[in-house]
C-alpha cells in the first residue's frame, strides 16, 4: 500500500510542478519547494543519513524535478530496505523522537497532499484553474 501511494505522492507532485512552471506565483513555489525538502529530509531520516536541505530551504522552480526524483528513488530504497514496523529515531528543532516507518510514511504522503491542496487553492484564487491531483482520480484516469 505505501508503494502505491508514494508513487502517487510523485505523481501528483509532477502535475503540481508541471502547473507552477506555467505561473508566476512565488508564494507557491516556496511552498511546494517545502514539499519536497521535507520529502527529502524525512527519507534522509529514515536512512539515518544527514540531510543536504533545510525544511524550509528554497529551491529553484527548476530544480523541482530532479528534486523530486531524487525523494522517489529515495523512497524506493526504503520501502526495498526496511520494515514498516521499524522504530526510527531522529532529531529535530524541537528534540529527539521515535516514530514507526509506517507512521512516518504516512506523514510524507498526508504532508504533500495538505501542501498541495493550499496551492491548488492559490493558484484558484490567482484566475487558474488548479490541477487534479487527487489520488482517486488519478486512478480512474490511469495515471496510477
Amino acid at each position: 500500500m505505501f508503494a502505491e501511494l508514494l508513487n502517487y505522492t510523485t505523481k501528483a507532485d509532477a502535475i503540481v510542478i508541471a502547473a507552477l512552471h506555467k505561473t508566476d506565483l512565488p508564494e507557491a513555489d516556496r511552498l511546494f519547494s517545502h514539499v519536497l525538502t521535507a520529502q527529502h529530509i524525512w527519507a534522509k531520516r529514515i536512512l539515518g543519513q544527514q540531510p543536504e536541505k533545510g525544511v524550509w530551504e528554497e529551491q529553484p522552480k527548476t530544480a523541482f524535478e530532479a528534486l523530486s526524483a531524487e525523494n522517489a528513488k529515495l523512497f524506493d530504497t526504503i520501502l526495498s530496505t526496511r520494515q514498516l514496523d521499524e522504530l526510527i529515531h531522529y532529531a529535530n528543532a524541537h528534540g529527539e523522537f521515535e516514530n514507526n516507518l509506517q507512521d512516518i510514511l504516512f506523514h510524507v504522503v498526508n504532508h504533500s497532499t495538505y501542501h498541495r491542496a493550499q496551492i491548488a487553492t492559490m493558484l484558484k484564487k490567482a484566475g487558474q484553474t488548479p490541477p487534479a491531483t487527487d489520488f482517486v482520480i488519478l486512478k480512474r484516469t490511469n495515471q496510477l
